[in-house]
């Protein structure tokens, strides 16, 4: 059974519908609500540690009981989106091309769903749902968008994916949500390799945008579409973000906390509201066309708009087999990019960046050899699977393993894995805990700094005295601190 709310969400509607009785009329507004949300945390804080929070206390207060409790799911919202330039094309392409770009992007969504069906589509059964077994297939229903909020051309896909599939002896049981939200970017992945590969058919090549921010993934466009285009078609976007950034900054400013996710939600909204160009009234393929096509003359004119269609379809370029040299560099490039990220990691990580390395070979993307590869030749498993004939030589019969083999009371893909690289950097860790010759910081240096940081305007809490007095007068060459998050 589940509980429709936690005792702090009740409470918080309580105090808004006392707030809603005094002000007859008028919703609760955003701010307010905020300040009820504060009130009531600061009273399970100081009813918890017998004193008041710390803004930053109070911010990890709000946001812990703020969280939704576990519900019961009727299904789930897939949007498959393609990036930008495809849009741009799709939008001023004559309209045999348009049409077949489309016809890609529905393909695409159709490969994506199928990998969600064969690698992360089950039941949870028995006793506590212990097996995990194979189903016949999901169930879903599509819808087609073609433009943003603002009218500007944003080919997109909602696929809404019911809660129930059938399983093999043809009950009707729900989906093993675990394994949706773990495979869910690599299934976005699969749909951007495959979209390419569809694309590249038509003659339509990628390549990486310019000017990628460090530390973010490149993004690849589509050849020939200017960029500034693709700004004048993202201009409400960047609006509604940079007004978001402002109320979010007003609200930590006014109530001493960044937002929740649901006032974020509520942030979001208010900007969607406040920047020009509110929601259009519907319109048919052909007045958006029109509409698209004399915004697109005004960027960059006729001979542009020829120009982009024609260096975006130049003929595909022979692509060179898939070799297995080429395989076996690109596993260790996969296994480089994951361990650069995570110390550990499961076969979902792995087919999403083997899918982004297989895009440069988009008439034939391979991904299922790069991610066996990779894990035969350079990741180190952890573990072996319970019911996989292991030290113990148990195996279970035919009847308790599902189709690929594996054992029905194993978590499809929740093997984990790491790397030697991985594993002598934490070595070489574990050698320096034990070593305590590092520098150190005497007790009258530790107490002028803490007097200068409260003579400042800011007063450490016990906790935090003690913590950077330690650590500060022990030597060690490793140390760990462990406290509740937003403590500072």
């Amino acid at each position: 059974m589940y509980s429709g709310a936690t005792a702090f969400q009740k409470e918080v509607a309580i105090r808004c519908s006392e707030w809603e009785r005094d002000h007859p009329g008028i919703d609760v507004p955003v701010g307010v609500r905020a300040e009820i949300r504060n009130d009531i945390a600061q009273e399970h804080f100081v009813d918890r540690f017998d004193r008041a929070s710390s803004p930053l206390e109070l911010s990890s207060t709000v946001a812990k009981l703020s969280r939704d409790p576990s519900t019961a799911c009727a299904g789930y919202d897939v949007t498959f989106t393609p990036v930008k330039s495809v849009s741009a094309l799709w939008a001023v392409a004559p309209v045999d091309l348009a049409a077949r770009i489309e016809e890609a992007h529905n393909a695409a969504v159709a490969d994506a769903l199928r990998f969600l069906e064969r690698r992360a589509l089950f039941n949870r059964c028995g006793h506590g749902g212990v097996r995990q077994v194979d189903v016949t297939g999901l169930v879903a229903a599509m819808f087609v968008h073609r433009d943003s909020r603002a009218g500007d051309p944003n080919l997109h896909t909602h696929v809404a994916i019911a809660n129930k599939v059938q399983t093999l002896d043809g009950r009707w049981l729900a989906i093993d949500g675990r394994l949706v939200f773990k495979a869910m970017v690599a299934v976005s992945e699969t749909y951007n390799t495959q979209l390419e590969a569809h694309l590249a058919r038509l003659g339509i090549r990628f390549q990486q945008r310019p000017g990628t921010e460090q530390g973010k993934r490149p993004v690849r466009e589509v050849v020939g579409v200017p960029a500034e285009l693709l700004k004048r078609w993202s201009s409400r976007r960047v609006a509604i973000v940079a007004r978001q950034g402002q109320l979010a900054a007003r609200f930590q400013a006014e109530h001493g906390r960044p937002p929740t996710p649901v006032e974020a939600i509520k942030l979001a909204q208010q900007a969607t509201l406040e920047t020009p160009d509110a929601k259009h009234e519907p319109r048919s393929v052909a007045q958006q066309r029109t509409t698209w096509r004399a915004e697109a003359l005004q960027v960059v004119g006729e001979r542009g708009i020829d120009y982009l269609v024609a260096a975006a379809t130049t003929p595909v370029q022979p692509v060179q087999p898939v070799t297995n040299q080429w395989v076996k560099d690109t596993a260790r490039e996969v296994v480089s990019a994951v361990e650069g990220g995570r110390a550990t990691w499961q076969v979902w990580h792995l087919r999403a960046e083997a899918s982004r390395r297989a895009r440069e070979r988009a008439t034939d993307p391979e991904t299922t050899k790069v991610v066996t590869e990779a894990l035969l030749s350079a990741a180190v498993r952890l573990s072996t699977p319970v019911g996989n004939a292991g030290a113990d030589g148990i195996s279970e019969p035919t009847v308790l393993r599902r189709r690929e083999g594996a054992s029905v009371y194993t978590v499809a893909g929740s093997q984990l894995f790491t790397s030697e690289k991985i594993l002598d950097a934490e070595g070489r860790i574990v050698d320096l805990a034990g070593q305590t010759d590092g520098r150190r910081v005497g007790e009258l240096e530790v107490s002028l700094a803490l007097l200068a940081s409260t003579a400042n305007g800011f007063t450490l809490n016990a906790g935090q005295t003690t913590l950077v007095r330690r650590m500060a007068t022990s030597g060690a060459r490793v140390q760990l601190a462990l406290a509740a998050a937003g403590s500072g």
